[in-house]
């Protein structure tokens, strides 16, 4: 479909290593003059559900300075645009909980807030896991849990997990797993 929008003009009002927010003069599709502001990734998410033999999984735990609360979430983080999207999510799978993975398969694609912002988020689910150390960035201070796949699904279902990537990755992983 063709882009119904005409940009006039742009103007970068704020920059930083993760991000760049633009303020557009925009006509609209329906030919009304008027604003539109981005907010570009530097990064790609990329989030992973780790399943063990048993069904159980591992979720993260941080306090979250955008929300002013604490979050559990699958474990994710950021991917540079130039790395590949799989050794981005070996690498968070890795540096959040210690896993190394054999078995890695792709679960789905998703805009985070397209309504604002370009951040695209890449799932997937890591199989066939062996323990290891993990290695936190110097600014995180997380908390990891094994928790069965069920009690996830349950933290989701009773809105105690609310990240948009990780609702939607365990909600496609609870469908897959019924399915197969």
């Amino acid at each position: 479909m063709k882009n119904p929008w005409t940009t006039i003009s742009t103007k970068e009002v704020y920059d930083n290593p993760w991000i760049r927010v633009a303020e557009h003069q925009v006509i609209t599709p329906t030919q009304s003059r008027g604003i539109y502001g981005t907010v570009r990734f530097k990064n790609r998410a990329v989030a992973i559900v780790p399943l063990d033999r048993e069904l159980h999984t591992w979720i993260v735990g941080q306090y979250r300075y955008t929300l002013d609360e604490y979050s559990w979430e699958i474990p994710m983080g950021g991917g540079p645009l130039e790395e590949d999207v799989l050794d981005s999510a070996k690498r968070e799978l890795k540096e959040e909980t210690g896993l190394t993975a054999g078995k890695w398969s792709e679960l789905m694609k998703i805009h985070t807030s397209n309504s604002v912002t370009d951040e695209v988020g890449f799932v997937f689910i890591a199989e066939e896991l062996v323990p290891g150390e993990t290695e936190f960035d110097p600014t995180e201070d997380l908390q990891v849990r094994r928790l069965p796949f069920a009690d996830v699904l349950r933290m989701v279902m009773e809105g105690e997990i609310t990240d948009g990537i990780s609702v939607a990755a365990v909600l496609k992983t609870a469908i897959r797993l019924k399915m197969s």
